[in-house]
Protein backbone atom coordinates (compact mmCIF):
# COMPACT_ATOMS: atom_id res chain seq x y z
CA UNK A 1 0.00 0.00 0.00
CA UNK A 2 1.01 3.60 -0.28
CA UNK A 3 2.41 4.95 2.95
CA UNK A 4 0.97 8.19 4.29
CA UNK A 5 3.97 10.20 5.41
CA UNK A 6 3.70 12.69 8.25
CA UNK A 7 6.53 15.09 9.08
CA UNK A 8 7.19 15.99 12.67
CA UNK A 9 8.97 19.28 13.32
CA UNK A 10 10.07 20.22 16.81
CA UNK A 11 12.71 20.38 19.50
CA UNK A 12 12.97 16.63 20.18
CA UNK A 13 13.38 13.40 18.22
CA UNK A 14 10.16 11.53 19.14
CA UNK A 15 10.02 8.97 16.31
CA UNK A 16 11.94 6.28 18.19
CA UNK A 17 9.81 6.78 21.28
CA UNK A 18 6.48 6.84 19.45
CA UNK A 19 7.12 4.25 16.76
CA UNK A 20 9.36 1.89 18.71
CA UNK A 21 11.68 1.87 15.70
CA UNK A 22 15.44 1.67 15.55
CA UNK A 23 16.92 4.31 17.82
CA UNK A 24 17.00 7.75 16.26
CA UNK A 25 20.00 9.90 17.06
CA UNK A 26 19.18 12.57 19.62
CA UNK A 27 21.64 14.88 21.29
CA UNK A 28 21.55 17.86 23.61
CA UNK A 29 22.40 20.39 20.90
CA UNK A 30 20.75 21.66 17.70
CA UNK A 31 21.24 19.92 14.32
CA UNK A 32 22.59 16.62 15.67
CA UNK A 33 20.90 15.08 12.62
CA UNK A 34 20.62 16.17 9.00
CA UNK A 35 18.83 13.18 7.51
CA UNK A 36 15.30 12.62 8.83
CA UNK A 37 14.57 9.73 11.20
CA UNK A 38 11.88 7.50 9.70
CA UNK A 39 9.51 5.23 11.60
CA UNK A 40 7.05 2.87 9.91
CA UNK A 41 4.29 1.78 12.29
CA UNK A 42 1.33 -0.63 12.21
CA UNK A 43 -2.02 1.05 12.74
CA UNK A 44 -3.80 -0.49 15.77
CA UNK A 45 -7.37 -1.48 14.89
CA UNK A 46 -9.25 -3.99 17.08
CA UNK A 47 -11.67 -4.61 14.21
CA UNK A 48 -8.94 -6.44 12.29
CA UNK A 49 -8.41 -9.02 15.04
CA UNK A 50 -12.15 -9.54 15.31
CA UNK A 51 -12.43 -10.22 11.57
CA UNK A 52 -9.43 -12.54 11.63
CA UNK A 53 -11.01 -14.60 14.40
CA UNK A 54 -14.29 -14.99 12.52
CA UNK A 55 -12.60 -15.77 9.18
CA UNK A 56 -10.08 -18.07 10.92
CA UNK A 57 -7.31 -16.20 9.13
CA UNK A 58 -3.80 -17.64 9.35
CA UNK A 59 -2.34 -14.16 9.79
CA UNK A 60 -3.39 -10.56 10.30
CA UNK A 61 -1.74 -7.70 8.42
CA UNK A 62 -2.48 -4.19 9.67
CA UNK A 63 -2.22 -1.12 7.53
CA UNK A 64 0.78 1.12 8.24
CA UNK A 65 1.72 4.79 8.50
CA UNK A 66 5.15 6.33 8.01
CA UNK A 67 6.37 9.12 10.28
CA UNK A 68 9.33 11.25 9.29
CA UNK A 69 11.06 13.15 12.11
CA UNK A 70 12.52 16.39 10.77
CA UNK A 71 14.24 18.21 13.62
CA UNK A 72 16.01 21.53 13.90
CA UNK A 73 13.93 24.12 12.03
CA UNK A 74 15.11 27.51 13.31
CA UNK A 75 14.58 31.15 12.45
CA UNK A 76 16.10 31.72 9.02
CA UNK A 77 15.54 28.15 7.78
CA UNK A 78 13.80 29.46 4.65
CA UNK A 79 17.10 31.14 3.73
CA UNK A 80 19.18 28.08 4.54
CA UNK A 81 19.97 28.83 8.19
CA UNK A 82 20.58 25.80 10.41
CA UNK A 83 20.56 23.37 7.49
CA UNK A 84 17.09 24.68 6.69
CA UNK A 85 17.19 23.93 2.96
CA UNK A 86 17.71 20.21 3.60
CA UNK A 87 14.91 20.07 6.16
CA UNK A 88 12.45 22.02 4.02
CA UNK A 89 13.11 19.66 1.10
CA UNK A 90 12.16 16.69 3.29
CA UNK A 91 8.93 18.39 4.38
CA UNK A 92 7.83 18.81 0.76
CA UNK A 93 7.61 15.02 0.43
CA UNK A 94 5.05 14.42 3.19
CA UNK A 95 1.24 14.56 3.29
CA UNK A 96 0.79 16.34 6.63
CA UNK A 97 2.91 18.07 9.27
CA UNK A 98 2.88 17.46 13.01
CA UNK A 99 4.37 20.33 14.99
CA UNK A 100 6.02 18.52 17.90
CA UNK A 101 6.41 21.26 20.49
CA UNK A 102 8.42 21.19 23.69
CA UNK A 103 6.04 21.71 26.61
CA UNK A 104 8.26 20.82 29.56
CA UNK A 105 10.95 22.41 31.70
CA UNK A 106 14.31 20.66 32.05
CA UNK A 107 17.54 22.58 32.70
CA UNK A 108 19.55 19.65 31.33
CA UNK A 109 17.89 19.85 27.89
CA UNK A 110 18.90 22.94 25.96
CA UNK A 111 16.53 24.92 23.77
CA UNK A 112 17.88 26.62 20.66
CA UNK A 113 16.28 29.93 21.80
CA UNK A 114 17.26 29.52 25.44
CA UNK A 115 13.69 29.32 26.77
CA UNK A 116 10.62 27.09 26.67
CA UNK A 117 7.87 28.73 24.63
CA UNK A 118 5.88 26.29 22.45
CA UNK A 119 3.78 29.03 20.86
CA UNK A 120 6.92 30.88 19.77
CA UNK A 121 8.32 27.60 18.44
CA UNK A 122 5.13 27.06 16.42
CA UNK A 123 5.35 30.62 15.08
CA UNK A 124 8.98 30.06 14.04
CA UNK A 125 8.12 26.89 12.15
CA UNK A 126 5.04 28.39 10.47
CA UNK A 127 6.84 31.62 9.53
CA UNK A 128 9.76 29.79 7.93
CA UNK A 129 7.41 27.57 5.94
CA UNK A 130 5.43 30.61 4.77
CA UNK A 131 8.60 32.46 3.75
CA UNK A 132 9.75 29.43 1.77
CA UNK A 133 6.35 29.26 0.03
CA UNK A 134 6.40 32.99 -0.71
CA UNK A 135 9.84 32.74 -2.29
CA UNK A 136 8.78 29.71 -4.33
CA UNK A 137 5.67 31.41 -5.74
CA UNK A 138 7.36 34.71 -6.53
CA UNK A 139 10.02 32.84 -8.50
CA UNK A 140 7.32 31.15 -10.57
CA UNK A 141 5.55 34.33 -11.69
CA UNK A 142 7.96 35.28 -14.56
CA UNK A 143 7.94 31.69 -15.84
CA UNK A 144 4.14 31.56 -15.86
CA UNK A 145 3.83 34.99 -17.50
CA UNK A 146 6.13 33.85 -20.30
CA UNK A 147 4.00 30.73 -20.86
CA UNK A 148 0.82 32.80 -20.86
CA UNK A 149 2.22 34.94 -23.70
CA UNK A 150 2.49 31.66 -25.57
CA UNK A 151 -1.24 31.02 -24.98
CA UNK A 152 -0.70 28.33 -22.32
CA UNK A 153 -4.13 27.93 -20.67
CA UNK A 154 -2.87 25.90 -17.70
CA UNK A 155 -0.27 28.57 -16.93
CA UNK A 156 -3.04 31.19 -16.94
CA UNK A 157 -5.11 29.15 -14.46
CA UNK A 158 -2.05 28.52 -12.30
CA UNK A 159 -1.15 32.20 -12.16
CA UNK A 160 -4.73 33.14 -11.22
CA UNK A 161 -4.60 30.64 -8.36
CA UNK A 162 -1.14 31.79 -7.33
CA UNK A 163 -2.34 35.40 -7.16
CA UNK A 164 -5.05 34.36 -4.69
CA UNK A 165 -2.52 32.61 -2.45
CA UNK A 166 0.21 35.27 -2.46
CA UNK A 167 -1.76 37.90 -0.46
CA UNK A 168 -2.32 35.34 2.29
CA UNK A 169 1.38 34.52 2.56
CA UNK A 170 2.35 38.19 2.46
CA UNK A 171 -0.12 38.78 5.29
CA UNK A 172 1.50 36.04 7.38
CA UNK A 173 -1.20 33.43 6.80
CA UNK A 174 -0.67 29.84 5.58
CA UNK A 175 -1.70 28.73 2.11
CA UNK A 176 -4.12 26.14 3.54
CA UNK A 177 -6.49 29.04 4.32
CA UNK A 178 -6.93 29.78 0.61
CA UNK A 179 -10.38 29.15 -0.82
CA UNK A 180 -9.85 26.46 -3.43
CA UNK A 181 -12.67 24.68 -5.27
CA UNK A 182 -12.71 20.91 -5.78
CA UNK A 183 -11.93 21.49 -9.45
CA UNK A 184 -8.90 23.62 -8.57
CA UNK A 185 -7.56 21.23 -5.92
CA UNK A 186 -5.32 19.16 -8.28
CA UNK A 187 -3.78 22.36 -9.69
CA UNK A 188 -3.34 23.74 -6.17
CA UNK A 189 -1.38 20.63 -5.18
CA UNK A 190 1.04 21.16 -8.07
CA UNK A 191 2.18 24.39 -6.40
CA UNK A 192 3.92 22.22 -3.79
CA UNK A 193 3.29 24.63 -0.94
CA UNK A 194 4.56 23.67 2.50
CA UNK A 195 1.83 25.60 4.29
CA UNK A 196 -0.91 23.98 2.24
CA UNK A 197 -0.38 20.75 4.21
CA UNK A 198 -2.72 20.01 7.13
CA UNK A 199 -1.20 20.51 10.58
CA UNK A 200 -1.44 18.64 13.89
CA UNK A 201 -0.04 20.08 17.12
CA UNK A 202 1.73 17.51 19.32
CA UNK A 203 2.55 18.73 22.83
CA UNK A 204 5.52 16.86 24.29
CA UNK A 205 5.08 17.18 28.08
CA UNK A 206 6.81 15.83 31.20
CA UNK A 207 5.69 12.50 32.70
CA UNK A 208 3.62 14.13 35.44
CA UNK A 209 1.58 16.08 32.86
CA UNK A 210 0.94 13.21 30.43
CA UNK A 211 -2.64 12.56 31.58
CA UNK A 212 -3.78 16.12 32.24
CA UNK A 213 -1.46 18.40 30.25
CA UNK A 214 0.10 21.57 31.67
CA UNK A 215 0.05 25.33 31.15
CA UNK A 216 2.24 25.06 28.06
CA UNK A 217 0.08 22.39 26.38
CA UNK A 218 -3.13 24.23 27.26
CA UNK A 219 -1.81 27.33 25.47
CA UNK A 220 -1.09 25.20 22.39
CA UNK A 221 -4.55 23.60 22.61
CA UNK A 222 -6.12 27.07 22.63
CA UNK A 223 -4.21 27.98 19.47
CA UNK A 224 -5.24 24.71 17.79
CA UNK A 225 -8.89 25.28 18.71
CA UNK A 226 -8.77 28.77 17.21
CA UNK A 227 -7.31 27.34 13.99
CA UNK A 228 -9.68 24.34 13.98
CA UNK A 229 -6.58 22.13 14.00
CA UNK A 230 -5.94 18.88 15.86
CA UNK A 231 -3.92 18.76 19.08
CA UNK A 232 -2.74 15.90 21.31
CA UNK A 233 -0.62 15.66 24.47
CA UNK A 234 2.10 13.00 24.71
CA UNK A 235 5.20 12.35 26.77
CA UNK A 236 8.04 11.13 24.58
CA UNK A 237 9.82 9.92 27.72
CA UNK A 238 6.87 7.68 28.63
CA UNK A 239 6.61 6.40 25.06
CA UNK A 240 10.30 5.50 25.12
CA UNK A 241 9.79 3.56 28.34
CA UNK A 242 6.75 1.76 26.89
CA UNK A 243 8.87 0.62 23.97
CA UNK A 244 11.18 -1.23 26.36
CA UNK A 245 8.57 -3.36 28.18
CA UNK A 246 6.25 -6.19 27.12
CA UNK A 247 2.54 -5.83 26.37
CA UNK A 248 1.25 -6.92 29.82
CA UNK A 249 3.59 -4.57 31.69
CA UNK A 250 2.65 -1.81 29.27
CA UNK A 251 -1.04 -2.03 30.19
CA UNK A 252 -0.26 -1.87 33.92
CA UNK A 253 2.15 1.02 33.42
CA UNK A 254 -0.39 3.02 31.44
CA UNK A 255 -3.07 2.34 34.06
CA UNK A 256 -0.77 3.62 36.82
CA UNK A 257 -0.25 6.83 34.86
CA UNK A 258 -3.98 7.27 34.20
CA UNK A 259 -3.52 6.88 30.44
CA UNK A 260 -6.05 4.78 28.47
CA UNK A 261 -3.66 4.04 25.60
CA UNK A 262 -0.17 4.86 24.26
CA UNK A 263 0.45 8.24 22.69
CA UNK A 264 1.15 6.53 19.36
CA UNK A 265 -2.45 5.32 19.17
CA UNK A 266 -3.77 8.83 19.70
CA UNK A 267 -1.29 10.24 17.21
CA UNK A 268 -2.44 7.76 14.56
CA UNK A 269 -6.12 8.48 15.25
CA UNK A 270 -5.53 12.21 14.87
CA UNK A 271 -3.42 11.56 11.77
CA UNK A 272 -6.33 9.71 10.18
CA UNK A 273 -8.65 12.64 10.91
CA UNK A 274 -6.07 15.08 9.61
CA UNK A 275 -5.63 13.25 6.30
CA UNK A 276 -9.30 12.23 6.13
CA UNK A 277 -8.47 8.54 5.78
CA UNK A 278 -10.65 5.47 6.22
CA UNK A 279 -9.92 1.75 6.49
CA UNK A 280 -11.47 -1.15 4.63
CA UNK A 281 -10.73 -4.85 5.14
CA UNK A 282 -10.22 -8.07 3.24
CA UNK A 283 -10.67 -11.31 5.19
CA UNK A 284 -10.24 -15.00 4.41
CA UNK A 285 -8.51 -18.18 5.60
CA UNK A 286 -5.10 -17.02 4.39
CA UNK A 287 -5.12 -13.53 5.92
CA UNK A 288 -7.18 -10.69 7.29
CA UNK A 289 -5.80 -7.37 6.14
CA UNK A 290 -6.51 -3.67 6.63
CA UNK A 291 -6.12 -1.13 3.82
CA UNK A 292 -5.98 2.66 4.08
CA UNK A 293 -7.64 4.93 1.52
CA UNK A 294 -8.74 8.59 1.42
CA UNK A 295 -12.38 9.14 2.33
CA UNK A 296 -14.72 9.24 -0.69
CA UNK A 297 -12.55 6.77 -2.67
CA UNK A 298 -14.55 4.78 -5.21
CA UNK A 299 -14.38 1.00 -5.39
CA UNK A 300 -12.02 0.65 -8.42
CA UNK A 301 -9.46 3.01 -6.86
CA UNK A 302 -9.76 1.20 -3.52
CA UNK A 303 -9.07 -2.07 -5.35
CA UNK A 304 -6.03 -0.45 -6.94
CA UNK A 305 -4.46 -0.03 -3.50
CA UNK A 306 -4.16 -3.84 -3.40
CA UNK A 307 -2.91 -4.18 -6.97
CA UNK A 308 -3.13 -2.02 -10.08
CA UNK A 309 -4.60 -4.97 -12.02
CA UNK A 310 -7.58 -4.96 -9.64
CA UNK A 311 -8.37 -1.40 -10.64
CA UNK A 312 -7.79 -1.89 -14.37
CA UNK A 313 -9.96 -5.02 -14.57
CA UNK A 314 -12.51 -4.03 -11.90
CA UNK A 315 -15.94 -5.64 -12.32
CA UNK A 316 -17.68 -5.60 -8.95
CA UNK A 317 -16.98 -5.31 -5.24
CA UNK A 318 -18.63 -7.84 -2.95
CA UNK A 319 -19.35 -5.65 0.06
CA UNK A 320 -20.35 -6.42 3.65
CA UNK A 321 -20.50 -3.74 6.35
CA UNK A 322 -18.27 -4.51 9.33
CA UNK A 323 -21.15 -4.64 11.82
CA UNK A 324 -23.06 -7.11 9.62
CA UNK A 325 -19.97 -9.30 9.11
CA UNK A 326 -19.28 -9.50 12.83
CA UNK A 327 -22.89 -9.58 14.01
CA UNK A 328 -23.86 -12.42 11.69
CA UNK A 329 -20.63 -14.39 12.09
CA UNK A 330 -18.84 -14.07 8.75
CA UNK A 331 -19.23 -13.92 5.00
CA UNK A 332 -21.51 -16.91 4.45
CA UNK A 333 -24.09 -15.99 7.12
CA UNK A 334 -24.04 -12.37 5.91
CA UNK A 335 -24.69 -13.53 2.34
CA UNK A 336 -27.54 -15.78 3.50
CA UNK A 337 -29.07 -12.86 5.39
CA UNK A 338 -28.93 -10.65 2.30
CA UNK A 339 -26.22 -8.39 3.74
CA UNK A 340 -23.68 -9.00 0.98
CA UNK A 341 -24.05 -6.41 -1.76
CA UNK A 342 -22.56 -6.25 -5.24
CA UNK A 343 -21.32 -2.71 -5.80
CA UNK A 344 -20.14 -1.17 -9.08
CA UNK A 345 -17.62 1.42 -10.20
CA UNK A 346 -19.44 4.36 -8.63
CA UNK A 347 -19.60 2.88 -5.14
CA UNK A 348 -17.85 4.99 -2.51
CA UNK A 349 -16.07 2.69 -0.05
CA UNK A 350 -17.04 3.25 3.59
CA UNK A 351 -14.92 2.91 6.70
CA UNK A 352 -15.09 -0.68 7.94
CA UNK A 353 -16.31 -2.26 4.69
CA UNK A 354 -15.23 -5.87 4.23
CA UNK A 355 -14.58 -6.26 0.51
CA UNK A 356 -13.85 -8.92 -2.05
CA UNK A 357 -13.08 -7.61 -5.54
CA UNK A 358 -14.11 -9.28 -8.78
CA UNK A 359 -11.86 -8.31 -11.66
CA UNK A 360 -11.00 -9.47 -15.17
CA UNK A 361 -7.42 -10.49 -15.95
Amino acid sequence: MRHRRTAQCGQVHPVHALTQSAAAQAANYPFCTIEPNVGDVPVPDPRLDKLAGIAKSAQTIPTRLTFVDIAGLVRGASKGEGLGNQFLAHIREVDAIAYVLRCFEDPDVVHVDGKVDPLADAETIETELMLADLDSLERRIPILEKKIRGQDKEAKATLALLERVLPLLRDGKPARLAEVSDEERPLFRTLGLLTSKPVLYVCNVDEASAATGNAYSKAVEARATKEEAGCIVISAKIEAELAEIDADERKAYLADLGLPEPGLNRLIQEGYKLLDLVTYFTAGPKEARAWTIPRATRAPQAAGVIHTDFEKGFIRAETIAYDAYVGLGGEAPARDAGKLRLEGKDYVVKDGDVLHFRFAN
